[in-house]
């Protein structure tokens, strides 16, 4: 993983493992996708997953590889885990930091990003168990009645997703 300091300037890599094991701040990535209904598709994270297995996520999250730019790699494990490519738009980036139950703790510097998508995802069964599209108004209120049911990250995120697209009206961008 590309470790970088407060301003996303690259200081070194490190192991992924390592990287978690230690907190170390990191580069990474989440992709929003959005259809014309203007509802968010979720992926239910892979059973056999390290940490976090089959809790519900936002479309698609990872790191960066070096060299790879945020929208390069948002598009690349798009593909990987979910079937399907779309042009993406970074739409801000901040820094985050998320214990897990197994000791490990997310430390990232994560650039969100979106895109649309009116069709079925061919999901990757070895990433993902499961997907579903959401209206933004009933994640954020079954996130409040059921926490547990959603990744840590992703309850960060989805507020500052929530509040940036609407406050931005992201959501008619696909109709145009």
């Amino acid at each position: 993983m590309i470790l970088v300091n407060q301003e996303d300037e690259p200081i070194g890599t490190m192991p992924k493992m390592e990287a978690h094991e230690k907190a170390e701040l990191h580069r990474a990535f989440s992709v929003f996708i959005l259809n014309d209904k203007g509802e968010v598709m979720l992926q239910q994270r892979a059973a056999s997953k390290y940490h976090s297995p089959l809790l519900w996520t936002n479309t698609c999250c990872s790191h960066q590889r070096l060299g790879e730019s945020n929208i390069e790699a948002g598009r690349r494990r798009l593909m990987e885990e979910m079937g399907f490519e779309v042009p993406l738009k970074e739409l801000f980036s901040f820094i985050y930091k998320a214990p897990f139950d197994n000791g490990l703790t997310e430390h990232e510097l994560d650039h969100v990003m979106v895109g649309f998508f009116n069709s079925e995802p061919e999901i990757n069964k070895e990433e993902v168990e499961n997907w579903k599209w959401m209206e933004l108004s009933d994640i954020r209120a079954d996130m409040e009645l059921n926490p547990a049911r959603y990744t840590v990250w992703f309850r960060i995120i989805f507020e500052r997703f929530y509040d940036y697209i609407s406050k931005e009206s992201i959501g008619n961008e696909s109709k145009s």
